[in-house]
């Protein structure tokens, strides 16, 4: 169990915070800011003052792993500026006693507009008629020119059918389709017949969609999930779209799906070695690629912010933070400090 200091805590924060919110981390105590790139927080391993940190706000991009555990003996609290976790080793985390946080919730309704902007770009190929504008290549309306795949009416497969899952079939009802969702947990039919949405394997979901987006989790059961084998089942008109982590997709796969036909296109969002492309992908006229946007507006990654501060100052006080990953570890405290 790592004690709590009397001293004011010390907070390393690894990103640069929109709004006030790193205000009020420094109203709580020191901050220290680490100059933003993949391998800042590696970097910061070796420093002495590292062990005394107390709270880490991180993305991503930072791995809180055991050799961030066991450079920062000090540490009580991770706050993650996200909803995924892949990034955290939540058990060794709960071993050391360390409560890990998150940001569900505030992103749902950007990252849901995010896929239906990449849905939308790539069916409809706005992005490669751009470019083509751009570099003096259109020449005049013609009726076969760049041809995209029609959207309403059609139906919509989505895998992993959580909050931004739910977010996207809602917008889906606009568009008058038939929604197909693939889940470990079917959910509560008052939400099935609102959104229109019924259950199905993720084969049969494949096979029947014209469009397939991505809205689950990275885990050992999902990295890779779409890989040659998926992409195969799906129609060679259908649009994959992935808004979740890239990983969950086999780039390499993907890349020979889309020169051979097997689908049509994809919009991307997420990358399986981000920032890095698999080799081929940028050069596909049929892919849609965005710098993992997905929670990118002004209200949203503020509000990403206050929540992930808001964790970050609730653990340092001793109370129990709004979006707690590893409930175990608070409950172990609470009863502790009652036993005393």
């Amino acid at each position: 169990m790592r004690r709590r200091p009397s001293c004011p805590p010390r907070i390393l924060v690894t990103v640069s915070l929109p709004g006030r919110a790193t205000g009020r981390l420094e109203r709580l105590g020191p901050v220290a800011n680490l100059r933003r790139s993949n391998r800042a927080l590696a970097e910061a391993l070796g420093s002495p003052r590292f062990r005394k940190i107390e709270g880490i706000l991180c993305t991503i991009s930072d791995p809180i792993d055991m050799r961030t555990l066991s450079a920062a003996p000090a540490l009580r609290v991770v706050s993650s500026f996200g909803v995924g976790l892949d990034h955290v080793d939540l058990e060794a985390a709960t071993r050391h006693g360390v409560l890990v946080c998150h940001t569900p919730g505030v992103l749902t309704e950007a990252t849901a507009d995010l896929a239906w902007g990449l849905l939308l770009d790539a069916a409809r190929r706005i992005t490669e008629g751009d470019r083509l504008v751009r570099g003096g290549g259109f020449g005049g309306y013609s009726p076969s020119f760049q041809l995209g795949q029609e959207v309403f009416g059609r139906t919509l497969g989505i895998v992993g059918f959580g909050r931004i899952g739910q977010a996207v079939a809602r917008r889906a009802r606009g568009f008058g389709m038939r929604v197909l969702y693939a889940s470990p947990r079917r959910a509560p039919r008052a939400i099935e017949r609102r959104l229109g949405a019924r259950r199905a394997s993720l084969d049969t979901l494949l096979t029947r969609a014209d469009f397939v987006s991505l809205h689950l989790p990275l885990t050992r059961q999902t990295r890779h999930l779409i890989g040659a084998r998926a992409l195969s089942r799906m129609k060679p008109t259908s649009i994959l779209v992935n808004t979740a982590r890239g990983p969950v997709v086999d780039e390499r796969a993907l890349v020979h799906a889309l020169r051979a036909g097997t689908i049509a296109a994809a919009g991307l969002d997420v990358y399986e070695r981000e920032p890095l492309l698999t080799p081929g992908l940028a050069r596909l006229p049929n892919v849609v690629l965005a710098p993992h946007l997905g929670s990118a507006t002004l209200q949203t990654r503020k509000a990403m912010a206050d929540l992930a501060v808001e964790n970050l100052i609730a653990a340092l006080r001793g109370r129990r933070p709004p979006h707690l990953a590893n409930p175990d570890v608070f409950s172990r405290r609470k009863s502790r400090r009652g036993a005393r």
